[in-house]
């Protein structure tokens, strides 16, 4: 691939105005000697005669097209809650990292690099936030809100001639964070001070109506099939199944779960089921399973605090949500929060036009981390994707290609609106013979897209 198409793989830079204006150019003004493929919609090829191989959804989650000589790091940096700290801060548009993300860095900027060394020698951590273009469109503003990224993996590199360098870096997110104040050093490394904002664990709204003899039963959850392990003293398995066999004997259905204590309150129990995280993360997986039933819910984290940051990582929410959702402070506000988005949402559209793009059953996994995670391209821009199986209302730009490729076995090609001809994504082909399951697919930038809901009457 040559140098002009390097910077415009896979989206905008993240270098400098003159390069970053000629991608615009090049993603709104399709070159008449490139490919304009108009695409209705994909239907998985059958494959069935093919002995297709299933693709590693090991593989994304390694970030391979960074190369396999990053040399890892040790050990694991936690700052404490509502304490004030001072790190470096890096700010990406059009990223919003969550804890438990992965994020790939690609760095060629003097201050990036020196940024990342600086951390080295510290404790791995810095902070991340997104910017916005400010008003006079000269420079940008970033968000008061963010999270820590600790890097995990790192490989610095010199070309001999040009004297530049080049940093690869592997990073997760930790903890949210607020900004106090940011000031740039003579080094040009951008610090910050800030404060690690705190994770509140909301007590058993029935812990105060709830009997010893129900506390007894309390992870008993007869309605959905709970398995949970009881920890409540002087009662065993044994008796549990006593109890249930007399029960079921006398011809009584049991009507004992998590919520029965609800009778001794004022308000029914469907009220206090709004509120309880067991409850949210089950409807929250029907909810997913309803888009897709290929999504794994044995690879989802079992934690809620744990389980609401991994979904609003695979949610296509905008920057704005995405930075409120970061101000929630509890899972349970968390999981309520996707729990309302993901039942309102039936529509992907186009953020720039409104097109609708693909709808919500056509989302899937094709990583071990979600339907949706960080990639960095060539140029050092990051791209927060979705993989979905169908999409509509794109056409292609330029040709196939292969080279530092997400997805290993798959071959790129640049999707644009047909509409408004912003970018949008890429669609990925199985390369050269390759038998692999799906032959296609596409990735959609989150930054382009926006759900909606299809009004009644509404083409789609």
């Amino acid at each position: 691939m040559d140098d002009e198409r390097q910077w415009i793989v896979m989206g905008n830079n993240f270098g400098d105005e003159e390069d970053e204006d000629s991608d615009d150019d090049q993603a709104n003004e399709p070159d008449p000697d490139m490919a304009d493929e108009p695409v209705e919609s994909e239907q998985p090829a059958n494959t069935e005669n093919k002995r297709p191989i299933a693709f590693n959804k090991e593989l994304p989650r390694e970030h391979s097209y960074l190369g396999d000589d990053l040399e890892e790091m040790e050990g694991r940096t936690i700052l404490d809650d509502d304490s004030f700290v001072s790190f470096p801060l890096m700010s990406l548009p059009g990223v919003v990292l969550l804890p438990g993300q992965t994020l790939p860095l690609n760095l060629f900027q003097t201050s990036a690099i020196s940024m990342i060394k600086y951390v080295l020698d510290k404790d791995k951590t810095f902070g991340l936030v997104t910017s916005r273009p400010s008003e006079d469109g000269y420079s940008t503003i970033p968000a008061s809100i963010g999270c820590t990224a600790e890097v995990l993996a790192v490989k610095e590199e010199s070309d001999d001639r040009s004297g530049l360098s080049r940093m690869r870096v592997k990073a997760i997110g930790r903890q949210r964070f607020e900004v106090i104040k940011h000031q740039r050093q003579i080094d040009g490394i951008l610090m910050a001070n800030a404060r690690i904002l705190s994770e509140q664990v909301l007590p058993d709204p029935l812990e105060g109506a709830t009997p010893p003899s129900l506390k007894r039963l309390h992870h008993l959850d007869l309605e959905d099939g709970d398995d949970d392990d009881d920890d409540g003293e002087g009662v065993t398995s044994n008796d549990l199944k006593t109890c249930l066999s007399q029960w079921l004997k006398s011809n009584k259905k049991p009507k004992i779960d998590r919520l029965s204590a609800a009778t001794f309150t004022h308000w029914p129990s469907w009220v206090y089921r709004q509120y309880d995280a067991h409850y949210l993360m089950k409807e929250i997986e029907k909810e997913l399973l309803s888009w897709n039933d290929t999504f794994e819910l044995n690879k989802m984290p079992r934690d809620a605090s744990a389980f609401s940051f991994w979904v609003a990582s695979v949610l296509p929410l905008h920057d704005e949500a995405k930075l409120h959702f970061l101000t929630l402070n509890s899972a349970i506000q968390r999981l309520r929060y996707e729990l309302k988005v993901m039942q309102n949402c039936t529509v992907l559209s186009c953020s720039r036009c409104s097109l609708s793009i693909a709808n919500k059953q056509d989302v899937f996994s094709m990583s071990v981390e979600g339907p949706m995670g960080a990639y960095v391209n060539p140029g050092g821009y990051v791209h927060e994707t979705l993989t979905v199986y169908n999409a509509r209302g794109l056409h292609l730009y330029g040709r196939p290609s292969e080279e530092t490729s997400w997805f290993p076995g798959y071959a790129w090609t640049i999707a644009q609106c047909q509409r408004c001809h912003s970018h949008m994504g890429w669609r990925f082909t199985a390369a050269g013979n390759r038998q692999l399951k799906p032959d296609k697919f596409w990735g959609l930038c989150r930054s382009a897209l926006f759900p909606k809901l299809i009004q009644e009457g509404e083409e789609t």
